[in-house]
């Protein structure tokens, strides 16, 4: 028991950094503590505010004030110093103070498990297998655990991604009757809806009895995040037939999945019961409108969404910047931004990716140099989202020094990094540095995907590299990627280049995939370079079949029949062309000149 004399901690607090833990807690300069409860109660809130905050050094201060008062013993304070160790991500101080308690509870363990699984870092892996292992010890010492120490190694299958664990999980929660309990189901839901098995969510879902809006928002945004918009809605209408209270959650999952699937109709129709239920004013909710409409592509009803949303934070401002971006429009994007300094608003990497990305597709140089010093000046440079649009925005800006600058100051690149990069060599016609960088990639270790396959096989293509091309073509079933249209479209050109017009038809009749057109449009183009009309006509008439109201496949024929003077053919290819296809679509191409985009149309 600790002492029962009064005790006076005024040279205690008096050693705590002014300006953090005593500051922060509002606690005078002296402070008297007259009685145990007093003194027990004040420790209590030190060790959580430290936990809370992370604050290491004044936790270990309070530690040996507990020691130096005679409360090491108390059980409670010894679980909430522990939970600051854990927070602060000092695990030998936790683990040497675990194994020194005398006396341990489930919240001593809960403490532990749950610290572990939730604590990032550099070895994360490692810390949340440690969590399973705490586990193990607990049933070897038959302590009892609850619907907490579930919760948290459900999370903990989350996070390794390890469904399997998950499984064996859920079979140790039926056996002990934890399958009824809201709690853990909704961790469980939210598992097997992430891993992508909708239907084991809802197996789990449907065995609670006594469902809580938790789970019913879980097993809804398990369906959204899996792009199932159908299920997402009748589900929803089923909250709804129950009468069950919704919340601003509900409604952005609902939304969410209703903006992934283009389902305009349908988010008007929750637009309008938002708007009934006066849900419309949450900030959770309105951003959810924003990003549908946006996602939608109907970026003016989106605005509207926007400009009535009663407060907004980082979250609504990039929603609807990224809805710019998607469309290109690098000048909206633009006084978003500005809009946002204007309320005393920070950009985040997401925010500043999108700027890139819009300023990048709309080839507005000048606000790529401006973002970048913005993003150089505040730090931001280290995150590889907005690493990665920058070497592309250069790249596509004429600028591959640039590009290369950008990737030099990423310390650890990703193979998006990289991808971007070899591609950034690819469009400027650098096929030997798209290959050297590839090599350099694969002896860093990084196992390549599909897409980077495809830019060092373009790059092969325009430089009409045909051995590598095709050794690299081949590579691709080391690594256990199967071609898709875009890389054997990649060598058919590289090879009708090369007047290999022979293997690349082959290679067409051979393909385990459907061809595509502009797998036909490549091969006729390599005809009518090296003046094959028949293979020409054989690829046309495939090509007519399969998109036979698109004008580009008739120009392509007809310029085969016009470069060998073929002019009774050119002119029933012209005829074929009105009758099917009537007036071409007009476009526009944009110049930037003294800071301004001037949009030109082209009649055609």
């Amino acid at each position: 028991m600790p002492p029962k004399t009064t005790t006076v901690f005024t040279k205690s607090l008096s050693l705590l950094p002014p300006t953090r833990l005593r500051s922060l807690t509002t606690v005078p300069e002296s402070t008297h503590l007259t009685d145990p409860h007093s003194t027990h109660s004040f420790c209590s809130r030190a060790l959580n505010f430290s936990a809370k905050m992370g604050f290491l050094r004044e936790g270990k201060q309070v530690h040996s004030h507990v020691i130096k008062l005679g409360f090491c013993n108390v059980l409670s304070l010894q679980n909430q110093i522990l939970n600051v160790y854990i927070k602060c991500k000092s695990f030998n101080y936790a683990h040497r103070l675990f194994d020194e308690m005398h006396v341990r509870n489930v919240v001593t363990w809960n403490t532990v498990i749950c610290g572990l699984v939730d604590c990032r870092g550099s070895d994360y892996e490692s810390s949340v297998y440690m969590g399973f292992c705490y586990f193990r010890k607990m049933l070897l010492d038959k302590v009892g655990f609850d619907a907490i120490t579930l919760n948290g190694l459900l999370r903990a299958c989350l996070e390794l991604n390890d469904v399997e664990i998950g499984r064996e999980l859920h079979c140790f929660i039926v056996k002990l009757g934890f399958a009824v309990n809201s709690f853990v189901n909704s961790a469980l839901v939210d598992l097997y809806g992430k891993c992508g098995l909708v239907k084991e969510a809802r197996r789990a879902f449907d065995e609670v009895y006594c469902r809580d809006l938790v789970l019913w928002n879980v097993m809804l945004s398990c369906y959204a995040m899996n792009c199932l918009a159908e299920e997402a809605s009748g589900f929803f209408k089923l909250m709804q037939e129950e009468n069950f209270m919704t919340d601003g959650f509900t409604f952005s999952s609902i939304l969410n999945s209703c903006g992934t699937q283009g389902s305009c109709n349908l988010g008007r129709q929750i637009h309008g019961l938002a708007i009934k239920l006066s849900f419309d004013l949450d900030v959770l909710v309105a951003s959810g409108l924003v990003d549908m409409y946006a996602k939608s592509e109907n970026i003016d009803d989106a605005r509207k969404a926007f400009d009535g949303m009663a407060a907004r934070n980082v979250v609504s401002w990039n929603t609807m910047v990224v809805g710019y971006g998607r469309l290109g429009d690098a000048g909206e994007a633009m006084k978003l931004l500005i809009g946002m300094f204007q309320e005393d608003l920070r950009p985040d990497e997401i925010t500043l990716a999108s700027i890139i990305r819009s300023c990048s597709s709309a080839l507005t140089y000048c606000e790529i140099m401006q973002v970048n010093a913005y993003v150089l000046k505040n730090g931001f440079h280290a995150f590889l989202s907005i690493a990665n649009t920058l070497i592309n925005a250069y790249s596509k800006g004429g600028s591959i020094a640039m590009a290369l600058q950008c990737f030099s100051t990423v310390m650890e690149p990703d193979l998006v990094t990289w991808t971007s990069l070899i591609g950034a060599y690819a469009f400027h016609s650098l096929p030997k540095k798209s290959i050297d960088t590839f090599e350099e990639m694969l002896a860093d270790g990084v196992w390549p995907d599909q897409i980077v396959f495809l830019e060092v096989l373009s790059a092969c293509s325009h430089a009409g590299l045909v051995n590598e091309g095709l050794h690299y073509f081949s590579l691709m079933k080391d690594y256990h990627i199967w071609p898709g249209l875009e890389h054997y479209t990649c060598l058919i050109d590289l090879l009708g280049r090369a007047g290999l017009l022979d293997v690349a038809f082959n290679i067409l009749n051979s393909m385990s995939i459907e061809y595509s057109s502009d797998t036909l449009g490549a091969f006729i183009g390599a005809c009518k370079i090296h003046g094959d009309v028949k293979l020409a006509k054989w690829a046309a008439e495939k090509l007519l079949e399969m998109e036979p109201n698109k004008p580009v496949n008739y120009t392509l024929m007809s310029s085969v029949f016009a470069s060998e003077g073929h002019w009774h053919d050119v002119a029933r290819i012209h005829k074929l062309m009105g009758d099917r296809c009537g007036h071409g679509v007009p476009g526009c191409s944009w110049m930037e000149y003294a800071g301004a985009i001037d949009e030109v149309p082209v009649k055609i």
